[in-house]
């Protein structure tokens, strides 16, 4: 009588792992450039977040200076400081648009810090993605323009080849 086999021989075994490495390193790198193409993208849409509320913000100072209910000195969004209330929240805006602080573009757009690394230097905030093996590659800036009828400028530096 033949004893019949139960389980997986070694040779069985060595085959089968070589093949999931096999598959393994296949799909790694696939995996790899998805997540370099989400922080592009998530890059990408803050963008347009930035622009959005750079100009919700305007049109809120604009509504307010209309019905008499402007922070601003001279009741004219196109001086250099005050506040707009956008959902609740009080937004520092000068010449019509959020400044580049906290309290101005980013509390206007609601970025949270803990998705990216947010770096202010003069009229220019800086939003890096978090993961990114190259930040400087992967980033948004908002740049406001402190004058009158000056308007913000959102600058995007980002390439899935190049670090992001």
């Amino acid at each position: 009588m033949k004893k019949l086999q139960k389980g997986f021989t070694l040779i069985e075994l060595v085959i089968v792992i070589t093949i999931i490495a096999i598959l393994a390193a296949i799909a790694l790198p696939r995996y790899i450039q998805l997540q370099s193409d989400a922080r592009l993208a998530k890059v990408q849409s803050i963008s347009g977040t930035l622009k959005s509320a750079a100009a919700l913000a305007k049109a809120q100072c604009l509504t307010q200076q209309a019905t008499g209910q402007t922070t601003f000195a001279s009741a004219t969004c196109n001086t250099a400081a005050g506040t707009v209330t956008m959902d609740g929240t009080a937004v520092n805006v000068a010449f019509a648009y959020p400044t580049a602080a906290a309290t101005g573009i980013q509390a206007a757009s609601q970025i949270l810090a803990t998705d990216f690394t947010v770096t202010t230097a003069g009229n220019t905030i800086t939003f890096q993605a978090i993961g990114a093996s190259n930040a400087a590659n992967c980033q948004v800036a908002y740049t406001w323009a402190p004058v009158a009828n000056g308007a913000p400028t959102v600058t995007v530096t980002a390439s899935t080849t190049n670090g992001c």
